[in-house]
This record gives structure tokens, C-alpha cells and sequence, in this order.
């Protein structure tokens, strides 16, 4: 019996938008454990980050 990939068999990663959701879930509820922030906090700055660029760093010093 041939075994299908996770990706192939778990709904929630086959949709995009699913997947986002229970990352952002998951992701929230961990950092609540260690932080003692509020899920629903964590949840607001991960959704919002979103929109935003994402970090990069310049290169060399910089002086």
C-alpha cells in the first residue's frame, strides 16, 4: 500500500487559508504557555504582521 504524502491526506493543509488559520492557532496558544500573553493578543500581532514587510537585514556595518 503506496502512502500518500500528509500534505495529500490532511484538509486542513491542502487549504491555504485552514493551514494559516491552525498555524496561527497553534503558534499562539505555545507562546501564551511561555509568555503568559493572552492567545487572543498573540493572535491580533501574528494576523497583523501579516500586512506588514517582512524583516531584513542590510548588509555590512551599519555606521
Amino acid at each position: 500500500m503506496e502512502r500518500k504524502p500528509l500534505a495529500e491526506t490532511n484538509p486542513y493543509l491542502r487549504d491555504p487559508e485552514k493551514f494559516r488559520k491552525a498555524l496561527i492557532t497553534s503558534v499562539a496558544s505555545s507562546t501564551a504557555i511561555e509568555t503568559g500573553v493572552p492567545i487572543s493578543s498573540i493572535v491580533r500581532m501574528l494576523e497583523e504582521g501579516e500586512a506588514t514587510k517582512p524583516f531584513t537585514t542590510t548588509q555590512g556595518s551599519a555606521r
